[in-house]
C-alpha cells in the first residue's frame, strides 16, 4: 500500500502540534486523521494552502504550506505539496503525531530543573531517564506531565493547549537543555528559528576510542534504518528518498586511553543525529545501546579491564550524551539569549572514572 510512504517527515509543524514519524503503515488511519474535509461539487479550483487557511483559522498558512510540503497532508489518500489545486469532491486530511483519543495530560509531581522562566518561554535543564512527550509505553510519566505540574495554579497555562509546548526534543536518556513556548506567538518565532537553523545547540558526548583530529565536519544523510525500525542511518540522498540532510560539527575537548569526549555542534537537528554521526566515523557513543555503544568497542580485554568498562556502564546506565549550551532570539524582546548547563553528575563521575583509568594498571 503505497500510502505508508506518504507520512514520513520530521518536525513539521501546524497549529501548534509537532508531526513525528509515522511510517508503520497501521499507524495510518483515522485515529491520526485530525481534520477532513470533503470538497464541494460546486468548488472552484484553488490552491490547497488556501483553501485550508479560510476554513482552519487558528493556523498560518506558512504552518500549513510546510505541512503539505513535508507530506502531511493527503488528498484521496495521497500526500500533495501545498501548489496541489483543490478540485470538486476531493477528500482532504490533515494528519497530526497522535491519535484523537489520546487522554488528557493531567500534573504529575515530576522535579524540573528550571533555568529560566518569563512570561514567554520556560527552559530546563532535562534530567536523563525522562521522557519528553507521551507516547506508547510511557503516557504517565513526561515532561509535558511535570509542565503541568509546575503551571497548576497558572489558569491561563495549560499545556493540553496546542498554542504553547515543545519547541523542541531531546532523547529520553539525554540530558540538558530544553525549551518550552508558553504562548502561541513565542512557539511560532521559536518554532520558525529551528526550522531556519538560527538557533545554537552544542551537545558534549562521550564517545568509544581515540580520534585523531582535533576537529572535523560529519555531512550524512539520516534516515530510518531499513533493517531496524527503532534506530537510523546514514544513507545516500539519491538512493533514498526519505534521508535528510544532517551536518555535525565536532571538537575535541579530552582524551581518554580508550575514549574521547567531544563538544557536538549541530547544523541541522535530525533525530539521533549526534548518535547516528558518530557511529559512523567509528566512534559510537560511549552506553548507547541502541546503537552498540553498550559493549566494549575499544581497548584491552582484560578481565579487569572489562570490570572497569562495566563500572562505567552502571556510573552513567545510558548514552553519555548532553545538551550543554543553547542560544536562541526571545521570541518578545529579539535579544539573544545563550544558556550553558553543566555536566549531570552521572557523566561527570564517567568521565573522572575514565581520567583515573591507566591501562597499565
Amino acid at each position: 500500500d503505497g500510502r505508508s510512504k506518504n507520512v514520513r517527515r520530521i518536525g513539521t509543524r501546524i497549529g501548534g502540534r509537532i508531526f513525528l514519524i509515522m511510517e508503520d503503515l497501521e499507524l495510518l488511519d483515522d485515529r491520526f486523521v485530525h481534520y477532513r474535509f470533503q470538497v464541494d461539487k460546486g468548488q472552484t479550483v484553488i490552491r490547497i494552502d488556501k483553501f485550508l487557511v479560510d476554513r482552519l483559522s487558528d493556523i498560518s498558512r506558512n504552518r500549513i504550506q510546510e505541512a503539505a510540503n513535508s507530506g502531511f497532508v493527503l488528498v484521496n489518500g495521497v500526500a500533495v505539496k501545498s501548489n496541489y489545486r483543490v478540485k470538486p469532491n476531493d477528500d482532504i486530511a490533515i494528519i497530526l503525531d497522535h491519535p484523537k483519543t489520546d487522554f488528557e495530560v493531567v500534573p504529575r509531581d515530576i522535579p524540573l530543573d528550571v533555568v529560566y522562566e518569563d512570561d514567554d518561554i520556560l527552559l530546563i535543564n532535562k534530567q536523563p531517564n525522562l521522557v519528553v512527550h507521551p507516547g506508547i509505553g510511557n503516557r504517565d510519566n513526561t515532561l509535558l506531565h511535570a509542565l503541568a505540574w509546575h503551571w497548576k495554579d497558572e489558569d491561563d497555562l495549560d499545556v493540553n493547549c496546542t498554542k504553547m509546548g515543545l519547541v523542541h526534543r531531546i532523547d529520553k536518556d539525554t540530558s540538558g537543555l530544553l525549551i518550552i513556548a508558553k504562548n502561541s506567538d513565542a512557539k511560532s518565532k521559536l518554532g520558525m528559528q529551528f526550522f531556519n537553523k538560527t538557533t545554537e545547540r552544542t551537545y558534549n558526548a562521550l564517545v568509544w576510542g581515540v580520534l585523531k583530529n582535533d576537529e572535523g565536519t560529519i555531512t550524512g544523510a539520516i534516515a530510518r534504518d531499513q533493517r531496524d525500525r527503532m534506530s537510523f542511518a546514514i544513507y545516500d540522498e539519491d538512493e533514498n528518498p526519505n534521508a535528510k540532510h544532517a551536518v555535525t560539527h565536532y571538537k575535541v575537548l579530552e582524551r581518554f586511553a580508550y575514549a574521547t569526549l567531544v563538544q557536538c555542534k549541530l547544523e541541522t537537528g535530525r533525530t539521533h543525529q549526534i548518535r547516528v554521526h558518530m557511529k559512523h566515523i567509528g566512534h559510537t557513543l560511549f552506553n548507547d545501546e541502541r546503537y552498540g555503544g553498550n559493549e566494549i568497542l575499544k581497548g584491552v580485554r582484560t578481565s579487569k579491564y572489562k570490570q572497569f568498562v562495566q563500572n562505567c556502564f552502571e556510573v552513567c546506565p545510558r548514552q553519555a550524551l548532553h545538551a550543554r549550551t543553547l542560544g536562541f532570539e526571545h521570541p518578545t524582546t529579539g535579544e539573544w539569549m545563550q544558556f550553558n548547563s553543566d555536566l549531570p553528575a552521572d557523566m561527570q563521575a564517567l568521565i573522572e572514572k575514565w581520567r583515573r583509568y591507566s591501562p597499565k594498571e
